[in-house]
C-alpha cells in the first residue's frame, strides 16, 4: 500500500470519527492504535507508552491547567462585575456605548482567561439582555458579542496558543506574546466597524440620553477598580515578556494573583475554590489526553515519511511564498466552514504537515502560527458549525440560529481583513516576541 493511500485512509478515518461525534482523543486514539498495529505490530505499543509518558511530562503543558484555574477564579470571584461597571463609567456618554463596552470587556476577559465559549455564554446571559432592553439592535449586539469573544484565544494568555506552541515545537512564551498585536488590531477594527454602523444608522443604538445608565463612582474610582485586573495581566504576560519568568511560572503567579483578587473582591470561598479546581482538573485532563494522542499521530506521520513526501511535493510545485501561505491559511478556514471540526483537532492534523513546508520556504514560524491561531479562532464563530455560535445559542434560546449566522458573518470578514493586515505587516506579530528577554 502506498504512502499516499495510507495517509488518505488515516485522514478519512479520523475525520469520519470526528464527524460521527467521537471525542477528539478517542478519534486520534483509534487512528493511532490502527497505525501502530499496521507499521509495527503489537511490539509497537512500547512506542505508544513512551510517547504518552514523554508528553505527559512536557513542562510547557503545565501552564494549561494553571491558566484555566486562573480564569475560573476570576470569573467566579466577582471581578467581572467590577470590570463591567468600571468600563461603563470610563466610556461615558457616547452613542452605541454598549457596543464599545462589549468589545473592550471581551478584550480584557481575553487577557484574563482566553476562553471564547465561556465569554460568549457569559456576555450572552448578562450583557445581551441589557442591550436589548436599552434599545440596541439585536443582530449587531449578538455579532458584537461573538466578535468580541473571538478575541479571547488570540489575546494572551491563551490556552490554545500554549497547545499550538507545544504541537509546533516553538517558543510558548513568544507565541503567547505574539497575540498581543493582532488582538489590539482586531479590537480596533471591531470598534471602527460598530461605530461606523451606528454613525450611518443611528437607529442601531438608542439616543445618548436614553442610554445614560451611569456606573456608581467617579472616573478615578473606576480606574482604581481596574488596577487589580491590570496587575494580574502584568503578573502573567509582563513577567514573560521581561524574561523574568517562563509561561508556566507566570501562570502559577497569575493563579496566586487571582486568588488574592478573589479575596479582595470578597468572592473567595471554599465552594468557589472547589468548583474552580474541579473545572481546571477536568478540562486540563481532557486536553492532556488529546495532546498525548496528537504527539503519537505526529510521530506516526514522521515514521511513515509524510513530512519528506510533502516537502518533495511542495518543492516540485515551486509556488510563490505568498501563494503557499494563502493556501495553508485558506485550508483550515474552509474546513471550519464545511466540516464540524474542533479547533484543536484541526491544528493537530495540520501543524505536523505544515512544519516542513515552513522550513522549505523559510517562513517565520511565530508569525505564521499566530495567523494560523487567528484562523482557528475565527472558526469558532464561522457559520454553520462554529461552536462559539452554539454557546451563544445556549445563552440566547429565543434567538434563531439564522439570526446568529447573519450577526456573525460581518465579524468573520473583519477578522479575515485583520489576517491580511498581519500578513502584509509582520512586525504587528513579531515586534514583541523579538524583544523578549528570553
Amino acid at each position: 500500500m502506498t504512502l499516499i493511500v495510507t495517509l488518505i485512509i488515516a485522514l478519512v478515518l479520523l475525520v469520519g470519527l470526528l464527524l460521527a461525534g467521537a471525542p477528539i482523543f478517542v478519534a486520534f486514539l483509534v487512528v493511532n492504535v490502527t497505525g501502530i498495529l499496521f507499521f509495527f505490530g503489537p511490539s509497537g505499543f512500547g512506542l505508544f507508552a513512551n510517547s504518552i509518558f514523554t508528553t505527559a511530562n512536557t513542562d510547557t503543558l503545565a501552564a494549561v491547567p494553571l491558566f484555566i484555574v486562573m480564569g475560573e477564579l476570576l470569573f467566579r470571584s466577582g471581578a467581572m462585575e467590577h470590570l463591567f461597571s468600571s468600563l461603563d463609567r470610563l466610556i461615558g456618554r457616547v452613542r452605541g456605548r454598549q457596543y464599545i463596552l462589549c468589545i473592550l470587556l471581551s478584550a480584557i476577559l481575553g487577557a484574563l482567561s482566553g476562553a471564547a465559549m465561556a465569554v460568549a455564554g457569559l456576555l450572552g446571559r448578562s450583557l445581551y439582555p441589557a442591550m436589548i432592553k436599552r434599545g440596541y439592535d439585536p443582530k449587531l449586539s449578538a455579532g458584537t458579542i461573538l466578535g468580541g469573544a473571538s478575541l479571547d484565544p488570540i489575546i494572551p494568555p491563551s490556552v490554545l496558543a500554549v497547545i499550538l506552541a507545544t504541537i509546533a515545537q516553538v517558543s510558548t512564551g513568544k507565541l503567547l506574546i505574539a497575540g498581543a498585536g493582532p488582538g489590539i488590531l482586531l479590537t480596533a477594527l471591531f470598534l471602527i466597524y460598530v461605530m461606523g454602523r451606528v454613525w450611518r444608522n443611528p437607529a442601531l443604538a438608542p439616543d445618548v440620553s436614553q442610554d445614560a445608565k451611569e456606573a456608581k463612582g467617579s472616573v478615578l474610582v473606576a480606574i482604581l477598580q481596574m488596577i487589580p485586573a491590570c496587575f494580574i495581566f502584568f503578573l502573567v504576560m509582563g513577567l514573560v515578556m521581561l524574561g523574568i519568568a517562563t509561561p508556566t511560572e507566570a501562570a502559577a503567579t497569575g493563579v496566586f494573583g487571582a486568588f488574592i483578587l478573589a479575596y479582595f473582591y470578597g468572592g473567595l470561598s471554599l465552594r468557589m475554590l472547589r468548583e474552580s479546581l474541579y473545572t481546571g482538573v477536568t478540562v486540563s485532563s481532557l486536553i492532556l489526553l488529546i495532546m498525548c494522542c496528537a504527539v503519537i499521530f505526529s510521530q506516526l506521520l514522521t515514521f511513515a515519511g509524510a513530512p519528506q513526501m510533502f516537502g518533495e511535493l511542495i518543492t516540485a510545485m515551486s509556488l510563490p511564498v505568498a501563494v503557499m501561505i494563502f493556501i495553508m491559511l485558506a485550508l483550515p478556514f474552509l474546513l471550519h466552514i464545511f466540516l464540524f471540526l474542533d479547533q484543536v483537532a484541526l491544528l493537530l492534523v495540520l501543524v505536523p504537515i505544515y512544519k516542513p513546508i515552513l522550513a522549505i520556504y523559510q517562513i517565520h514560524e511565530i508569525w505564521f502560527f499566530t495567523m494560523l491561531l487567528i484562523v482557528a479562532t475565527v472558526g469558532g464563530i464561522c457559520p454553520p458549525f462554529g461552536y462559539t455560535l452554539f454557546a451563544m445559542k445556549s445563552a440566547l434560546p429565543n434567538t434563531s440560529m439564522s439570526d446568529l449566522y447573519k450577526a456573525a458573518w460581518p465579524f468573520v470578514w473583519i477578522i479575515c481583513l485583520g489576517i491580511l493586515i498581519v500578513a502584509l505587516f509582520p512586525p504587528i506579530v513579531t515586534f514583541l516576541p523579538d524583544r523578549m528577554g528570553q
